[in-house]
């Protein structure tokens, strides 16, 4: 059997994989992806936040995406009752990113992992991880490509970033209940002949059905639309039919956008997917690390996917370095640590999405803008910022303000 020997093996060519690949490349490393499917392929999670463009830029693949005509990003619109609540990405606290993109994931992913090719990453496609064995902190992954052969790759360290085919997470049993309550979805796209003109036809909304229900609007600057329901499995099951009709149901309890989509005929049957909170037991052992999906999904209300992905694949790439060049790497303090303080952040607001909370102080009429700019910085992913009161204490000051609401508006 034919075998490979590589510094570090990558699994999955998505934006956590093409951002690990890329940045080790450039550090003289030699790095291997393998992806099971064929690009381009159907993603979702088309809205990004702000922060991934920082892990782009270190990467070296933000300018093959600045020349690719993406509708920007500027912000967030939620919809409830007719009662509209907007974010500024130019008006958080802090620094950072003020902007970033809309964007069809299969031209996307396909955009980022040619970049890194381009720059010499080597990229076997349609190949599948049948197994993978440890001896201390080397590994041997057996792989069977497109036409039946095998292979083997030896590798002194493995990133896991195969997205929702968790390979090393479902080989070594390290599932996990997920943190977030369980909720499902049913998506598609659309040709959006009825888009509305300017800033309005651009604009990513969030549509609030019912307190744990809501409907995404996402444009795109091809001239198509991702749309899509999230909601407990219970309401999500309560809708029969195959999935084009469950859809079409669904859009009639839009007051929004069912005008704009009720005639509308959909790009491909709409996807259903349940339970989409992931989680793992441990993030790392010796000889590997798990990035983006393949490691935890808390759910998809603040686009915050992408850049958690491009997060830890950065993270993860930067320590393998240190690593193969016999340097000390806490893989706890160093990853799980940071990773995790982050991901409680943004775990608290989308649970305080679900509770009603932050429904409460995004539509509050007479909001409060020292506090709107530092939940913005939350929402455009700068969640590590301690400086930000609302990433500090984001444990109980959501609660806290959301009670000040209510007193507010029962004294109104």
């Amino acid at each position: 059997m034919k075998k490979e020997n590589v510094d570090v093996l990558v699994i999955g060519a998505g934006p956590s994989g093409s951002v690990s690949a890329a940045y080790l490349n450039k550090q003289g490393v030699n790095v291997k992806v393998v992806e099971k499917t064929k690009f381009p392929r159907f993603q979702v999670g088309e809205s990004l936040i702000p922060r991934c463009m920082d892990n782009f830029k270190e990467a070296g693949l933000l300018d093959c995406l600045m020349k690719q005509g993406y509708e920007k990003k500027h912000g967030a619109r939620f919809i409830k009752d007719g009662v509209h609540g907007c974010f500024d990405f130019s008006k958080k606290y802090g620094e950072g990113w003020n902007w970033t993109w809309q964007v069809p994931r299969d031209h996307f992913d396909k955009t980022l992992i040619d970049e890194a090719i381009k720059q010499g990453v080597s990229v076997d496609f349609e190949t599948e991880v049948t197994n993978v064995e440890f001896n201390g902190t080397d590994s041997l992954t057996t792989v069977k490509h497109k036409d039946g052969s095998e292979s083997e790759i030896e590798a002194k360290f493995i990133i896991d970033s195969s997205g929702f085919g968790r390979v090393i997470a479902r080989q070594l049993g390290l599932e996990a209940a997920p943190k977030i309550a369980e909720h499902g979805s049913i998506f598609t796209q659309v040709k959006d002949i009825n888009r509305p003109e300017g800033t309005e036809g651009t604009l990513i909304t969030f549509e609030i059905i019912e307190t744990e229900v809501w409907f995404w609007y996402i444009p795109f600057s091809n001239g198509n639309t991702s749309i899509g329901f999230v909601g407990p499995m219970e309401w999500i099951n309560k809708f029969k039919g195959n999935t084009t009709e469950v859809l079409e149901e669904m859009m009639k309890t839009s007051p929004y956008y069912y005008k704009q989509f009720k005639d509308l005929p959909y790009l491909f049957d709409p996807y259903k997917v349940e339970n989409i909170s992931k989680n793992v037991t441990k993030l790392f052992g010796d000889g590997f690390v798990l990035t983006g999906n393949s490691a935890e999904f808390l759910d998809p209300v603040f686009s915050s996917g992408v850049s958690f992905a491009t997060e830890t694949g950065l993270l993860a790439a930067k320590l393998a370095v240190k690593q193969l060049n016999s340097q000390e790497v806490d893989w706890q303090v160093d990853f799980v640590d940071y990773i995790k303080d982050g991901v409680e952040v943004f775990s608290t607001y989308v649970k305080e999405w679900y509770t009603g909370n932050l429904q409460k102080i995004i539509f509050h009429k007479n909001e409060n803008p020292v506090f709107k700019e530092q939940i913005c910085a939350v929402l455009a992913g700068y969640v590590w910022d301690k400086t930000n009161p609302f990433v500090k204490k984001h444990k109980h000051i959501l609660r806290s303000v959301a009670k000040l609401v209510e007193m507010e508006e029962s004294m109104s």
